[in-house]
């Protein structure tokens, strides 16, 4: 059974697409699974260049646009993980309509694990067709009020559309004492906190190369938790080595 994720924000610049790229990525070479990320963000696609694909003549604007098949648009990463980007051409957004994305992915349904939906930020028409298109969601933020507040909206959206919370990512954590806490931000969502990523310089480092951070730095701290977080989203266990644990213990102090 195909499960479709839907991995909203509401904001952008928070790491929405980062962790779609690496996750999927983890899901495919690590756990072995057979995954596929949709790029739904058709006014401001990005996921492409997250995955260092820079051609694409057959996007999903074209399959929206009843152009071509979704399969025509799929590109192979070289992990193994199934790319449908969207188009860079702001011309290709003419006569596309997105409200048609649920419908559009039904045919991978049974053919592949698990679909990633990359959706737009905020809670525009691209973001909510992504909202509605899912079985199941996970809220990418960061912890700071005024981001935590768009996710109790969004939440309220995903309520009313009938699809399933899994819960909220925090990324680029410091811990700084200015930043709310996970029981903090737990109470005002009503929502639990499943995966705290760190802010790690290494992730700037792979978006200005356009690769994954766990690909390029699999023992990073943002990759560490990442491949953590993946575990837990398919519910397999993972145990970093003793070795590692003692290493991290040290650095820390």
């Amino acid at each position: 059974m195909t499960r479709v994720i839907g991995v909203i924000s509401g904001k952008g610049g928070v790491g929405k697409t980062t962790l779609v790229s690496n996750v999927s990525v983890i899901l495919s070479q690590k756990f072995n699974k057979d995954v596929t990320v949709v790029d739904c963000n058709l006014t401001t696609a990005h996921l492409s260049f997250y995955m260092g694909l820079f051609f694409s003549p057959i996007t999903l604007n074209h399959v929206l646009k009843g152009e071509t098949t979704i399969e025509e648009a799929i590109y192979e990463h070289s992990t193994g993980v199934k790319v449908i980007p969207a188009s860079l051409s702001l011309a290709a957004l003419e006569g596309v309509d997105i409200s048609n994305l649920r419908e559009t992915i039904k045919s991978l349904l049974g053919k592949t694990d698990i679909i990633l939906l990359d959706a737009s930020p905020g809670l525009g028409r691209e973001a909510t067709s992504a909202i509605r298109a899912s079985d199941e969601v996970i809220f990418v933020t960061t912890p700071f009020l005024p981001c935590i507040s768009d996710i109790i909206r969004s939440k309220n959206v995903t309520e009313e559309f009938g699809v399933k919370p899994l819960g909220i990512v925090l990324n680029m954590v410091t811990r700084d004492r200015n930043e709310l806490r996970r029981e903090e931000i737990e109470k005002l969502t009503s929502l639990p906190v499943i995966a705290s990523i760190p802010y790690d310089k290494n992730v700037k480092r792979s978006l200005s190369l356009s690769v994954p951070v766990y690909l390029l730095k699999s023992n990073a701290k943002a990759s560490k938790a990442l491949v953590r977080f993946s575990a837990s989203l398919i519910g397999e266990e993972y145990e970093e080595s003793r070795f590692s644990r003692i290493f991290n213990k040290l650095r820390f102090w």
